[in-house]
């Protein structure tokens, strides 16, 4: 079969033709609606009411473009819209963590409009909530979407606690089977990811679990489903783990600093490029 022929064959045996881009949107919609990023205002409990229907419908059509069940599709955006008030509120508490933790932040406005972390998180809490209703393509979609804007990688199956805060954030890895705990802060680089494991692994534990009130600062590496950050510790920057470490610990990489003038220390390399 040659090159033409093939594709021919794929679009003729292809039973959906998927808008990426329109599964894209429909995050950035819901988002703006939610923290008011809109150019629009709504004045009553009514037209909020409209908005939502027309989100809703919105979403069994997309729903519908994926699985082709009409039933099934209304049953998911109903079960979504159910939740969604219990989701804004875990988000609100993400929002108000990273306002108290970042210095530079000076409102929550700020957070929701600037903050790519903040992004992530919220688009990353809607495709959990899709995921733990059994729909597979469309949260992957929409946390991969979130990643290509912000860099920040957030499987929709982990499993997240309140008071999220993400700084910076640029490289966050966080895997599949990864739990977080409540009140976690996380800086750039952070991978919370698995040791390389055959793909009969893929329905175990494989991501590490992180306490409550953990901050891992930036580079940092932990590896494993058996790894373990007990709370109320702080992992340095560019730590790597693959063992579970006790609550209220300090682990971090040391550093160790010469004087040219006084200390022996390895001649550098120079080179050019």
């Amino acid at each position: 079969m040659d090159f033409i022929q093939e594709l021919l064959y794929k679009n003729e045996s292809t039973t959906a033709f998927l808008d990426k881009k329109r599964m894209e949107q429909f995050t950035d919609t819901l988002f703006h609606f939610l923290f008011q990023l809109e150019d629009k205002r709504y004045h009553s409990e009514q037209a909020i009411n409209i908005k939502l229907t027309t989100l809703k419908n919105e979403m069994v059509s997309i729903l519908f473009s994926i699985n082709n069940d009409e039933s099934r599709s209304h049953k998911i955006a109903d079960d979504f819209f159910e939740a969604l008030p219990s989701i804004y509120t875990l988000l609100n508490t993400d929002a108000t963590a990273i306002l108290e933790n970042d210095p530079a932040a000076t409102c929550l406005q700020e957070v929701h409009i600037a903050y790519p972390g903040f992004y992530a998180i919220a688009i990353y809490r809607f495709a959990h909530q899709l995921q733990r209703q059994n729909v597979r393509l469309l949260p992957r979609i929409w946390t991969e979407y979130a990643h290509s804007k912000t860099g920040i990688d957030i499987h929709p199956a982990a499993s997240i606690g309140s008071h999220f805060c993400i700084d910076h954030g640029t490289g966050i890895v966080i895997g599949e089977t990864c739990v977080i705990g409540t009140n976690v802060k996380i800086y750039q680089g952070v991978t919370l990811g698995a040791i390389s494991v055959s793909k009969d692994k893929a329905n175990t534990r494989r991501h590490p679990y992180i306490e409550d009130n953990v901050v891992i600062y930036s580079g940092a590496t932990i590896l494993g489903g058996d790894t373990v950050i007990g709370h109320d510790s702080v992992i340095g920057g560019n730590v790597w783990l693959t063992k579970s470490v006790d609550a209220n610990s300090i682990i971090y990489s040391k550093s160790k600093v010469y004087s040219k003038y006084t200390d022996k220390y390895p001649e550098p390399i120079n080179f050019i490029i």
